[in-house]
């Protein structure tokens, strides 16, 4: 059973990084997806995230860290 097909709203809590200090937000999906462009928000433990047709928004994040420096962790532009 797939719990974001139907979901009006879908958002996703997680570390923004793996132990090896890789983002986990990705340009792509590697795995199978069952539920297509269905997650509205990211919440992380450094930022939050909208994910808009145009990519990922900037919501929040943690003080001292610069703009430049998130989008070096994550690998993708994020606007502002």
């Amino acid at each position: 059973m797939d719990l974001a097909v139907g979901a009006r709203q879908t958002w996703v809590m997680m570390d923004l990084l793996t132990k090896t200090g890789e983002s986990k937000i990705v340009a792509r999906c590697t795995y199978p997806l069952t539920a297509i462009g269905c997650v509205r928000r990211i919440y992380t433990d450094l930022a939050s995230f909208e994910c808009t047709p145009r990519g990922l928004r900037l919501i929040d994040h943690v003080d001292g860290l610069a703009l430049e420096e998130l989008q070096r962790l994550v690998g993708q532009p994020i606007s502002a």
